[in-house]
């Protein structure tokens, strides 16, 4: 049997607040995702979402637990270690799409590929971003910048920057909380297609239930514990 993509055992996260204050966030998580599978992270505002995204992410470190990607204790790792999983194994698809304003949406793409630690050359990453922003239906669109993207494509330029390294994880964060209804669902299809046929291992952090349940897992957050 695969080994599960995310292994959480026991995560607690406190916040010191200067002695003798501390807040804990999250109360003792397990958690377990198996690879190819759709889950959605669900709970209200101050349920521990966000401080939950970001340690699975490794935007953040758990206090106590242990966190395995893909088998390897992450939380072992120096900060620079860190930061080339999440460059090489982890696609972030922001609500606020966090795209490069003076960059064209295939030069936004590429920008992973400009940070990996493989000497690649540029023909090679166009080549690559293009790809990418076919796969999501924006090839026309490659020599535009952010301010001449509407809301949907934006988001979709960010989900062929969060594919262009061939990921473990998608990790999406709130990814339709700024587009309306009918955009969203369009940005869903795009998930519901990577993930049927690419293959791909999904988290979604949202707040919406009518998005989660279009996920095959539900898990639902209150109050730092999973319910």
């Amino acid at each position: 049997m695969d080994t599960p993509v995310i292994m959480m055992k026991d995560i607690v996260k406190t916040y010191n607040l200067g002695a003798p204050n501390e807040l804990e966030i999250l109360h003792g998580l397990d958690l377990s995702v198996n690879r190819r599978e759709f889950v959605s992270i669900v709970g209200e505002s101050g349920s521990g979402k966000s401080t939950l995204m970001n340690i699975i992410g490794i935007l953040d470190r758990q206090t106590s637990g242990e966190y395995l990607l893909e088998g390897e204790d992450v939380s072992l790792l120096d900060e620079e270690k860190r930061s080339e999983i999440r460059n090489q194994r982890i696609g972030f698809v922001f609500q606020s799409f966090n795209l490069l304003p003076r960059a064209t949406a295939l030069k936004n793409v590429m920008i992973p590929l400009i940070y990996s630690e493989d000497n690649i050359k540029e023909k090679d990453m166009k080549e690559k971003a293009m790809e990418m922003l076919k796969l999501v239906g924006m090839e026309e669109r490659a020599d535009h910048k952010p301010n001449e993207l509407s809301g949907g494509q934006k988001q979709r330029v960010a989900i062929a920057r969060a594919m262009i390294n061939d990921p473990s994880i998608i990790l999406a964060d709130e990814p339709t909380g700024a587009l309306d209804s009918k955009t969203g669902h369009l940005v869903m299809d795009i998930f519901h297609k990577l993930h049927e046929e690419q293959g791909k291992t999904l988290v979604l952090i949202t707040h919406s239930k009518e998005l989660a349940a279009e996920t095959g897992r539900i898990i639902t957050l209150k109050d730092g514990n999973i319910c």
